[in-house]
């Protein structure tokens, strides 16, 4: 054999060796960059170190996991370990494995009509959320992803430049859905998914976390195929109180689930994180009159003022949100007596007033004080203390109305002329749904002549004294427990007579408590009928002869009654034999 054959033969081999052996490791250091670059972008997206290779290979191996709380889609909030997203779809990713987790398991009932509300404002068409399914398997023909180490929160916010929909739908339900779960705390991070800019109020949102929400436009700078190491999607519905008439005219929500005492402790927590600080405030008593500088203007502003500071003597002074940096106008809120205010998103900042205030709200000419009741729901709720009365503009000489302005602000040029001619002679907007409605519209962009006199009067109806802070006073709001030792005896006198003695101890925390009345209800029905008996009792026996019969079984429900209408929990039931 020719060993120039054989060596060049030779040489080929450890040549192509060699250069397979570099072709692979440039593969190699290839990969490796990359995921030094993808490392660095969810480095700079959050101080938490994350090890790109392990993170990849669980997503790999375990899929996404996810477990919601909540039975139906306007109550669920789900919990999710490696959720995705996809910049370029704009769609959320669950990839399956082997060990993949997906509870609730609702197969095609999750689109019936989602999986969950993205927003607090229930069951709106533009707010739900859901994901699509692929198998890990897919993340080999997929971009690399770009993990997000914070522990985040999903939501929409439902409209970000209103004060009233900033408040209501957005900052109170995150604060207490952050509440909820332990590891949603100031180092989580709130992603916005809805698509708005910043809005009028970003820096509010910016007080509920220690790191920079983010908006959906921004994701897209961060990677095309974004993961979720952790997170939250949905928000809690318990402290929202009114619905804004998309399915039936608004107001309060049917079944409320908050008080007071949760709004003001929010309302804490945004003064902590605004540093407003009422120590050291003059102790010197005012009233505020809420100014508007665009629409729905009190045209006699100065006017109202000084009658308003003689009428109370107090000092009263004007804020506006256009005019005066949001801490400070909180500052001032919170330690006033008195809120008067036109209609609008900016009287959501009562929750800010002291226990006692009061809140004055004007109502344009023909808007129905009773149909618009957001601020009046917020004043009136359990343990909010405040006092809350309405006026409403009944002169139509004392209005001016702006039919030729665009349909958003009030115009109603662009309607036939038989339809304009009606809406000007209108004396109350019927009510209506959510949000278009020119006669509303037209009628609550008016600007308004106060009555002096006739809103003093309104006033004085409901606040006889100064209005001012009050204590709270914790016993006024607590419910009783259970009687205790509850028994009965029978007496039976002949075959047509009997008796029923029953006797209890009060209930046990009773006896920490100053209540200004007690008294307890008790009811009795005679076992297989289906009618009982009701009292309402002082003491804590009682002798019972009128429908009792001897031989017969009864059963007895006894419970406890605060101040009227406190009513405590019915003790287990006796059963009584005569």
């Amino acid at each position: 054999m020719n060993i120039a054959a054989v060596f060049n033969a030779l040489l080929v081999s450890v040549l192509a060796a060699v250069l397979w052996k570099y072709i692979k490791l440039r593969d190699h250091v290839s990969v490796l960059e990359e995921e030094l670059v993808l490392t660095r972008q969810s480095q700079e997206l959050s101080q938490v170190r994350i090890d790109y290779h392990a993170a990849l290979q669980a997503l790999v191996e375990d899929g996404t996991r996810m477990v919601c709380t909540g039975r139906m889609h306007t109550d669920r909030i789900c919990r999710f370990e490696s959720l995705c997203y996809s910049t370029e779809a704009e769609e959320f990713v669950f990839f399956h494995s082997n060990y993949s987790i997906m509870l609730p398991s609702l197969g095609s009932r999750r689109f019936q009509p989602a999986l969950l509300d993205l927003s607090s404002v229930e069951d709106h068409n533009t707010q739900y959320f859901n994901f699509v399914e692929l198998p890990a398997a897919a993340l080999k023909f997929m971009p690399k992803p770009v993990f997000v180490p914070d522990v985040a929160l999903i939501v929409n916010r439902f409209n970000p430049d209103n004060l009233m929909h900033v408040f209501h739908d957005d900052l109170l339900p995150i604060f207490y859905t952050m509440q909820q779960f332990p590891d949603l705390d100031l180092e989580s991070r709130l992603f916005f998914m809805e698509g708005w800019g910043e809005g009028l109020h970003f820096e509010l949102y910016k007080l509920l976390s220690n790191k920079q929400p983010l908006l959906r436009e921004q994701l897209k700078t961060l990677g095309r195929l974004l993961c979720f190491t952790k997170s939250y999607v949905g928000l809690s519905k318990l402290t929202t109180w009114y619905q804004y008439g998309f399915v039936q005219p608004q107001g309060p929500k049917a079944n409320l689930l908050v008080s007071g005492n949760e709004i003001r402790q929010f309302a804490k927590f945004m003064m902590e994180k605004l540093n407003v600080s009422l120590e050291g405030t003059p102790q010197e008593e005012y009233i505020i009159v809420f100014s508007r500088t665009i629409n729905r203007l009190i045209l006699n502003e100065a006017e109202l003022i000084l009658a308003l500071a003689q009428e109370f003597q107090m000092k009263t002074i004007t804020v506006s949100l256009e005019d005066h940096p949001f801490s400070d106008i909180v500052r001032l809120i919170s330690n006033a007596s008195m809120l008067v205010s036109m209609h609008g998103a900016q009287l959501v900042m009562s929750l800010f007033l002291p226990r006692g205030a009061a809140v004055v709200e004007l109502f344009p000419y023909a808007i129905n004080p009773e149909h618009y009741t957001p601020y009046k729901t917020l004043s009136t709720l359990p343990g909010m203390d405040l006092q809350y009365i309405a006026w409403q503009n009944t002169e139509k000489q004392n209005t001016v109305t702006y039919p030729d302005r665009p349909w958003d602000q009030g115009g109603i040029a662009h309607l036939d002329k038989t339809e304009q001619d009606r809406i000007m002679k209108s004396t109350e907007v019927p009510r209506h749904l959510c949000c278009r409605n020119p006669e509303w519209l037209f009628r609550i962009y008016q600007d308004t002549k106060i009555n002096i006199a006739s809103l003093i009067q309104v006033i004085r109806q409901i606040v006889r004294s100064k209005p001012g802070p009050k204590r709270q006073k914790w016993a006024s709001g607590l419910y009783p427990g259970k009687v205790r030792d509850a028994k009965c005896q029978a007496s039976v006198q002949g075959t047509a007579e009997a008796k029923l003695s029953v006797s209890w101890q009060i209930p046990w925390n009773l006896k920490y408590l100053k209540v200004r009345e007690v008294k307890y209800e008790v009811w009795i029905q005679e076992q297989g009928e289906n009618t009982y008996m009701p009292y309402i009792l002082s003491h804590q026996n009682h002798t019972f002869s009128d429908n009792i019969k001897p031989f017969k079984n009864y059963l007895v429900w006894i419970r406890c009654i605060f101040n009227k209408n406190l009513l405590g929990p019915f003790a287990d039931v006796l059963l009584c034999s005569t």
